[in-house]
């Protein structure tokens, strides 16, 4: 679990927005949560490590 938090700002069309907005709440989730594990599939799929596992899962990682 992480414990700090940073911001990410992303733009989306409006409708888009609105309906992963609608799909989130009829799933009892927080659009924040539903992008939180988006993005933590997304770096264990491209085997790339974060927070204590960072950087020795994937040294290869640039910034």
């Amino acid at each position: 679990m992480e414990t700090k938090s940073a911001r990410l700002t992303v733009l989306i069309d409006p409708n888009k927005k609105r309906a992963f907005e609608q799909l989130c709440a009829s799933q009892d989730l927080t659009p924040s949560q539903v992008v939180r594990q988006l993005i933590r599939d997304y770096l264990e799929k491209h085997d790339v490590g974060y927070g204590d596992d960072y950087p020795a899962r994937n040294p290869q990682v640039r910034s």
